[in-house]
Order: structure tokens, then C-alpha cells, then sequence
């Protein structure tokens, strides 16, 4: 079902459609209803910041950007954002989106996991950012009204242990390629030379969060 929140609505529009049974068949249930959170969370925050953007290209950042964690589009060395990307930019040269809107999806999604760039890029690339970010670290979070939340969670269930799932979601489809995971080099600059450094880590940010479950 379509749901609207302050305007907000998913694109009705063949491809967006198309796009909604793609990502039924191939994801998990759990990947779905995250995807299909941040995007609304993506959307409301450019709704809030006065952006212009366009809803269909945003939808299809959002419901691909995990892709890559499927077994179907897990590549043997590809970063699974990449392979997400890759993913987004078939479908959509297969609807004859223009070259420069495909990019800035395919940039949109390989990012989505990049803090700190996104945010200084198009509003495609940047709401798809903030709204995985609000949906899996609970950034954000209190610029969201209770009813914004609670209907988007009806429409899409966020589970009770939503946290830990997704964290073994994200494991099972990276762990085969470790090597993908090589990331912030001045992270391992500083944990060379501070002795007081240390990392943030990921995990304990999901868990963290103000998100319950």
C-alpha cells in the first residue's frame, strides 16, 4: 500500500512499481521494509530542507542500496555498495533514465555508507545518505515527529531486534570478502600514532541509538 506523510508519497509510476516487486523478490522482508523506511526518512528530510529532487530517482536509491547484500548480486570482490550500485544502473539504463541520472544514482548508493562526502553532493546522493543514517544509526532522530515515525513503522515494521539483525545481515553478506572492508586509511594513521585513538565503531552506534530494538 502507498502511504503519504506530509506530501511524501512513493512515485506511482511503472517503474516505480516495477522497482517494488524487484526488491520483494530479492530481498529479505527485513531489507524491504528498510528500504522502503529510508526512503521516506530520505524524502522527509529534503522535504524539511526545502530540496528539489526527484522522488522516482531517490526510490530507486533507496530500495537498491542494499542489493549487494543478496546472494544474487554479491560480487566476489566488488564492495557490496558498488555492487547495489551496479545493480540500480541496469535497471534503470534498461528504462532509458539518462546517463547523468543513473550516475547520480549509482554514486548515490556506492556512498550511502561514506559519511562526511554525500552530504556536500546532489540531493539524491545526500538524502539517500541521511535516510539509511536515520534508519540505522537513529540520526536524526528527534527531528522526526511521533506521528511520522509511528506511521511509516506501521506501514513498514521495523522489528524488536531490528538492530541485531541488521548487523547479521550486514555480516552475512560481506563476510566472504573482507577485503572490500578496507575504508578510512586516516583512521589506521591515527590508531598508528595516538595511543589515546580510538574508533568509532559502527556496531555500537546501531546499538546505541535511539532507535528501540
Amino acid at each position: 500500500m502507498t502511504i503519504a506523510i506530509e506530501g511524501v508519497t512513493i512515485p506511482d509510476s511503472k517503474m516505480a512499481r516495477e522497482i517494488t516487486a524487484l526488491v520483494q523478490e530479492t530481498e529479505s522482508t527485513l531489507l524491504f521494509h528498510h528500504s522502503s523506511r529510508v526512503y521516506y526518512f530520505a524524502a522527509l528530510a529534503g522535504k524539511q530542507r526545502g530540496l528539489k529532487f526527484d522522488a522516482e530517482l531517490l526510490y530507486a536509491g533507496a530500495m537498491f542500496h542494499d542489493m549487494g547484500l543478496t546472494k544474487k548480486h554479491s560480487s566476489a570482490n566488488h564492495r557490496f555498495e558498488v555492487d547495489g550500485a551496479n545493480v540500480a544502473r541496469d535497471f534503470l539504463k534498461s528504462h532509458h533514465i539518462s546517463e547523468q541520472d543513473v550516475q547520480t544514482v549509482w554514486t548515490a548508493i556506492a556512498l550511502h555508507t561514506t559519511p562526511g562526502i554525500p552530504e556536500f553532493m546532489d540531493p539524491i546522493i545526500a538524502l539517500l545518505t541521511n535516510g539509511v543514517e536515520m534508519d540505522v544509526l537513529g540520526i536524526n532522530y528527534d527531528g522526526y515527529s511521533k506521528e511520522e515515525l509511528k506511521y511509516i513503522v506501521e506501514k513498514h515494521p521495523r522489528p524488536a531486534q531490528f538492530k541485531e539483525e541488521i548487523i547479521q545481515t550486514f555480516y552475512d553478506g560481506i563476510k566472504h570478502k573482507p577485503a572490500t572492508t578496507f575504508g578510512n586509511v586516516k583512521a589506521d594513521v591515527l590508531a598508528d600514532k595516538d595511543p589515546n585513538f580510538q574508533r568509532i565503531n559502527f556496531c555500537d552506534m546501531i546499538r546505541n541509538s535511539k532507535w528501540s530494538g
